[in-house]
């Protein structure tokens, strides 16, 4: 696929490739140099807790806790 860098710079991500990457509007990326390529490389947060719990901290805490167990 080829695009065009507009005159402001920007470059639009073909459809089919936003759609691989399950890209949303809002979601954010990276910009890498590898040799002589730009790498656009997809931003992934993990999800907020949602509900009554979401401001209490037990996500977290629960993270801190599976990472101490023996694997």
């Amino acid at each position: 696929m080829t695009g065009r860098i507009g005159a402001k710079g920007q470059v639009v991500i073909p459809k089919s490739l936003r759609d691989r990457a399950r890209l949303q509007p809002g979601d954010e990326v990276d910009f890498e140099m590898r040799n002589e390529e730009i790498v656009v490389v997809v931003r992934r947060s993990p999800r907020r807790l949602g509900g009554r719990f979401s401001r209490t901290g037990m996500a977290a805490r629960l993270l801190e806790d599976r990472a101490r167990e023996p694997r």
